[in-house]
């Protein structure tokens, strides 16, 4: 008889044979994973209109969940730069507790999808709809470091694009040179750091390096005017215990579509990466079990104040690049971000503004996957309408929007192909 509810975490098979030689690949990859994640977890938190240590709570929980119950050997969950537009969007309108809310949703979405095994399906999902929608994201993203980058003088930045630009224009007076040139070293030394080094991340190489910098120049020099982490935010060094979310029917039906959008967002990316895994290291993931996952963490990381999971492909390569083949590598990767948290967080607060924006400009710029956009152009001309529509409608509405009729269009088509392949 065939197992109706189709969950099986791969840490529990990876653990029946598992050896000290196991052990070790592990631990390095999960190390470095760790020191990879760090950046990348306190810029995405505080781009998504959180303070740093959520980011960094985030991929600590939410890491150690998917690795635990995952479906893949090899993926590594955290906070995104997919989820950055729409959490900002979420915490505008609701609130902190209105993005609790919508996460927890989320995750009870991701969990029903897992179990009614439609994890196969989200794999039918148009290439062009799945490249729309991240180089949207990627430009939404570049367009929120803007005002860190040139350290402009703004009380409120506009949550639309074209609102975003038309405000950047008018306070571009106030550009801040010092800024601009922390910006600017950090993107040019994650840009060349991969050429010297393979293992370290220019991310962390910049961030370290302009801290420095900037720690002079700040206490040393006297030059003041370069904003950083401390001046915005203060951060808290600890886990946070678990806080009650008030949910009501009322706040749940204004979150819903919000909260399918984080789902469904979540379910693409964290199976186009586990794809992505499986080719490289010729696995098989469980797309089923990696949504259980998902939403497991989803549901349990709110709780803790942290942000939308979802697993990431840059940390997920990162980890196969490095040795790690099973989950134990992600559950040490989150122990790592857990010890950064608790040993060196208060230093975090020195970290210039300018130099994040530097990390999340590449982030963009690396997520916008231009080149297989101008190939699709040469595409037949539905695919490169489908491409647009969806491009156009993450960039300038919303990522809700966008998702909504990205998906009533594959629907759409799938049913077009197969009206055409179909003779009664």
């Amino acid at each position: 008889m065939k197992n109706k509810f189709d969950f099986q975490p791969k840490l529990i098979s990876a653990l029946k044979n598992y050896s000290k030689e196991k052990f070790m690949t592990d631990l390095m990859a999960g190390i470095i994973v760790g020191i990879v994640a760090l950046p990348l977890a306190i810029a995405f938190g505080i781009a998504s209109g959180v303070s740093p240590e959520k980011g960094l709570i985030t991929a600590i929980i939410g890491g150690f969940i998917v690795s635990l119950l995952g479906g893949c050997n090899v993926q590594i969950g955290g906070p995104t730069g997919a989820f950055i537009v729409i959490v900002y969007g979420i915490i505008q309108n609701f609130g902190i507790e209105g993005l609790a809310i919508a996460t927890v949703v989320a995750g009870i979405i991701l969990v029903i999808m897992g179990a009614l095994k439609l994890g196969t399906v989200i794999k039918f999902i148009p290439y062009p709809i799945v490249v729309g929608f991240t180089s949207g994201i990627a430009l939404t993203i570049f367009t929120t470091q803007m005002k860190d980058l040139f350290g402009l003088t703004m009380d409120k930045v506009p949550a639309d694009f074209i609102s975003k630009w038309i405000a950047y224009f008018e306070h571009f007076d106030t550009v801040n040179l010092w800024s601009l040139l922390i910006g600017f070293a950090s993107i040019v030394i994650i840009a060349v750091t991969p050429k010297f080094s393979k293992r370290i991340p220019g991310s962390l190489i910049a961030i370290i390096l302009m801290t420095v910098v900037v720690y002079v120049m700040r206490y040393h020099l006297g030059i003041t005017g370069i904003e950083t982490i401390g001046d915005r935010f203060t951060i808290n060094a600890s886990l946070p215990g678990p806080e009650p979310i008030n949910f009501n029917m009322e706040t749940i039906n204004l979150l819903l579509p919000a909260a399918f959008t984080i789902a469904m967002l979540g379910a693409i990316e964290s199976l186009l990466s586990a794809t992505v895994a499986d080719g490289v290291t010729g696995d098989k993931h469980n797309s089923n079990t990696e949504l259980i996952a998902q939403g497991a963490a989803n549901i349990i990381v709110p709780i803790f104040g942290g942000i939308p999971v979802t697993g990431a492909i840059a940390r997920t390569m990162t980890n196969i690049n490095n040795g790690g083949r099973t989950p134990v590598a992600g559950v040490i990767h989150a122990i790592v971000l857990l010890l950064i948290l608790l040993f060196l967080g208060p230093l975090t607060k020195h970290i210039p503004m300018a130099c994040l924006a530097g990390v999340l400009i590449i982030v963009s710029y690396n997520m916008s996957e231009w080149r297989t956009f101008r190939s699709l152009m040469k595409n037949p001309k539905s695919d490169v309408s489908v491409l647009l529509v969806t491009f156009f409608l993450t960039v300038i509405f919303d990522l809700t929007i966008a998702i909504e009729v990205g998906l009533l269009i594959a629907m759409f088509l799938f049913m077009k192909r197969v009206a055409e392949t179909t003779h009664v």
